[in-house]
């Protein structure tokens, strides 16, 4: 278990990049999309710490199974990272209070 946010930054089965972002309790608040690169994953790590304060930034949605969740976005609305499915708005709504809360001050653990 996490002591403290964090950014994980991974390599995949494929060999792309991608990152989780976990809250203190180790639980994943975010995860990005697929990167070809290293430093596209950390470009996209700064991308959260900038946009994730910025309340604007998050896209409440809801599946076609009724679950909900949230899509941090950059200004120029590319999709950065997502987050789990929640069933219910407020669990949906405090994923998104721990991103802000988090995003700019979680370090990154580099495990490519």
């Amino acid at each position: 278990m996490a002591n403290h946010p964090k950014f994980d930054l991974k390599t995949s089965s494929n060999d792309k990049y991608y990152f989780n972002l976990t809250a203190k309790n180790g639980q994943v608040i975010l995860t990005s999309e697929m990167y070809n690169s290293k430093d596209g994953a950390e470009n996209g790590i700064r991308s959260v710490q900038e946009n994730s304060q910025e309340a604007g930034q998050f896209e409440k949605l809801e599946s076609d199974n009724g679950q909900h969740y949230f899509v941090l976005k950059a200004k120029n609305h590319q999709e950065i990272g997502r987050s789990e499915m929640y069933t219910s708005t407020s669990a949906r709504d405090n994923g998104i209070d721990s991103i802000q809360n988090n995003g700019a001050v979680a370090e990154v653990e580099d495990n490519t």
